[in-house]
């Protein structure tokens, strides 16, 4: 096989773990079990979903890194709100997303890149908490097709 077929390649479909809106900058996480995610938007009540366009309409991070990130930053547990993305995944490598169209559910999103942590995980998660996060951060998207999601919804290529 290429290398570009096995990039291609996700041997089994993921799951929608956590999911929560970011009202505004500084405000407190919104977490529920579902969420509308508006086409070329973003998640609804999320302070992305405010204009179109852009590529961070909905961030999205790796489950299985929150022990990592927890451990490089001496916590015995980290809360997936105190990481600021909006969605958290299991079962399926991000990064294999990052650059292709993928479902959550029913709805299509479209990978635009890396999630980079910023200065904000200093205060998240102490000193050092910006190089936890470095290569956990997860990736971005944009909503392609909306719909709405939810806890348990399967994550799934959108080839």
């Amino acid at each position: 096989m290429s290398i570009a077929e096995l990039q291609a390649s996700l041997p089994r479909a993921g799951r929608l773990e956590w999911l929560a809106a970011r009202p505004g900058r500084d405000q407190p996480m919104k977490t529920s079990d579902s969420a509308r995610l508006i086409e070329d938007r973003g998640m609804e009540g999320d302070r992305a979903s405010r204009r179109s366009g852009g590529r961070r309409q909905v961030t999205l991070l790796q489950w299985e890194h929150l022990p990592v990130i927890a451990a490089l930053s001496g916590f015995a547990k980290v809360d997936p709100a105190w990481l600021r993305r909006t969605l958290a995944v299991s079962g399926i490598n991000l990064l294999a997303l990052r650059t292709r169209r993928f479902r959550v559910g029913e709805v299509l999103l479209e990978g635009t890149g890396h999630c980079h942590p910023c200065s904000r995980m200093e205060s998240a998660l102490g000193p050092g908490g910006y190089n936890a996060m470095r290569g956990h951060g997860g990736i971005t998207a944009r909503v392609i097709e909306g719909g709405v999601i939810r806890l348990g919804d399967t994550v799934t290529s959108g080839d």
